[in-house]
């Protein structure tokens, strides 16, 4: 329900100018249900298994592990949505192992420089450029990246209880 209380608006026609002076909106709180349906390509790649790169992911997990926090949790300095119980989880924050054969590199070059090269691309998606942790609501959960649509998990990071 929409409650407005103007004192004052100016309207000039063909172009509108409203100036509104001492105005109230409100909008009750209120939830919208959201359904996405898509189908993403997955270019052929190799199993993960043989990724000769992935005793880098290991190595990185490894070696952070013992330190890590949410991502998400991190950047608010407020851990109280993040799923605390589960164990954290490493995420491709940029380019998912099973999307690197599928790359335009240019375009990954103007926002990561040096990594145009084919040979060498697998190797950069285990690096901590492309790593981070997340809690498992924030990862795989309803609220997750894997889950919510990017403008939703973006505005997340600013609104509470966002996404139920």
């Amino acid at each position: 329900m929409l409650n407005m209380h103007i004192t004052n608006a100016v309207i000039v026609v063909g172009v509108i100018v409203v100036v509104i002076k001492d105005a109230k909106m409100t909008v009750e709180e209120h939830d919208g249900n959201i359904t996405h349906h898509y189908t993403i390509h997955y270019p052929a790649h190799p199993e993960r298994t043989s990724d000769p790169h992935y005793k880098d992911f290991n190595a990185y997990r490894n070696r952070t592990k013992d330190t890590a926090k949410c991502a998400i949790g991190l950047h608010r300095n407020d851990f109280s949505e993040c799923d605390l119980k589960s164990p954290l989880e490493l995420h491709h924050s940029h380019i998912e192992f099973s999307l690197q054969n599928g790359v335009e590199l240019k375009w990954l070059e103007a926002d990561y420089p040096g990594v145009s090269d084919p040979d060498t691309i697998g190797a950069w998606i285990e690096t901590a450029a492309n790593l981070e942790w997340l809690c498992l609501f924030h990862h795989r959960g309803h609220g997750g990246v894997h889950t919510a649509a990017y403008a939703d998990v973006e505005a997340e990071k600013y609104v509470r209880g966002l996404i139920k």
